[in-house]
């Protein structure tokens, strides 16, 4: 089915979404070429529940292994290379339909733009431990299949920047749930430590021991003292019981976001930064009752509808716990579905305008949602 992975030398990205079997573990699949020692593999990103599991394959076994684990199991797949997008949906008969969408130009005025453009953190900047990322070359160059998660990086820089441009502190103690492979927690470590001159007690959490451990031995490697890494669960775990800062929540799959959230709210976090992900909680529990039914007929509408309503309840909730609350376009929509932040700054005092306004919705359609029973 998927013939296009047989010229593995222009895939950027593959993502497989939406599984037709609604009892499959996997949710989603994300595919992408990384560097590991040196030589170049394709890693799958395996989304069970709130966990992600990673398999290195050799690009010989690329083809051998969506064909296994992809085709005819989601609904939607996108094959990103170099010069096009490729679509492949497949409906629960089985019936394959492929779109294509030639990108070349587009990607090379992209490209282009990116070298030209003046970021925070640049190509040709010395930071070696993005060489170990995998995000630039030994000569300090981006890595062409990098190019969308060096955008993102700096993204994330300049919404961090447009926060503590002005911020007049020595010290400053910051947690990253959900941190996985860490390249945005390494670049806050480097943006505070390099950039803004500021002692940055840095923590990231993750789920998984071996990506923790591979984190841990980076940070040693270049000296960053004050940059750790812990296999914690945010849900049950204790975490961190002294004074906290900020908060980042990047990508912290389903209600995983709200006890970050929670966690922020609680320890008087005066800054948050939270790019949620997989918002389900609301899509598995809302029912039908009033004006809104019309968004809850089809599927993949109710979805999307159920993850805004999702977010704009996180919004809203953090405003009434004092918050000045903007949300934000993380990245384009072209690279990463998920691309709205939430960013918070702890201003004022509470109130509980908004959350009657919630608890009526919510008696209405009858959802779910965790950060609301947390803030109780």
């Amino acid at each position: 089915m998927f013939e296009d992975l047989r010229e593995y030398q222009n895939i950027i990205k593959v993502v497989a979404s939406n599984p037709i079997c609604s009892d499959c573990e996997v949710f989603r699949i994300v595919i992408r070429p990384v560097c590991i020692k040196g030589k170049q593999v394709f890693q799958a990103e395996c989304f069970v529940g709130v966990q992600v599991f990673h398999i290195n394959l050799q690009s010989e076994q690329l083809l051998v292994w969506a064909e296994n684990n992809i085709s005819g199991k989601y609904k939607q797949t996108l094959i990103i290379t170099k010069n096009e997008e490729i679509t492949y949906l497949t409906n629960a008969k089985g019936s394959v339909k492929r779109l294509v969408r030639n990108i070349s130009h587009l990607r090379q005025t992209e490209l282009s733009n990116n070298r030209r453009k003046n970021y925070l953190i640049n190509e040709g900047d010395n930071v070696p431990v993005f060489v170990d990322l995998g995000i630039f070359t030994k000569q300090f160059k981006i890595v062409n299949s990098m190019f969308d998660k060096f955008k993102q990086i700096n993204r994330f820089v300049e919404i961090l920047n447009d926060v503590f441009k002005n911020f007049n502190g020595q010290e400053l103690t910051l947690l990253d749930f959900g941190c996985g492979k860490s390249y945005l927690t390494f670049v806050i470590y480097y943006y505070f430590s390099a950039i803004k001159k500021i002692d940055a007690n840095i923590i990231g959490y993750d789920l998984k021991a071996d990506v923790v451990d591979r984190c841990n031995t980076l940070a040693r490697k270049y000296g960053y003292d004050r940059l750790k890494f812990v296999v914690a669960d945010v849900s049950k775990d204790e975490l961190y019981g002294k004074a906290v800062d900020a908060v980042v929540s990047l990508h912290a799959c389903n209600t995983a976001t709200d006890f970050a959230l929670h966690y922020a709210v609680t320890h008087n976090a005066k800054y948050i930064f939270s790019v949620p992900c997989c918002q389900h909680e609301i899509n598995q529990s809302v029912t039908q009752g009033g004006d809104l039914d019309l968004l809850l007929k089809y599927g993949i509408i109710k979805e999307r509808t159920s993850a805004l309503l999702t977010d704009s309840i996180r919004a809203m909730l953090l405003e009434d716990e004092g918050y000045t609350v903007d949300v934000l376009e993380f990245v384009d929509i072209a690279h990463s579905p998920k691309n709205l932040m939430i960013r918070a700054v702890k201003t004022q005092g509470k109130s509980v305008k908004n959350r009657s306004k919630i608890e009526q919705l919510r008696k209405k359609y009858n959802f779910e949602q965790t950060l609301l029973d947390l803030l109780k």
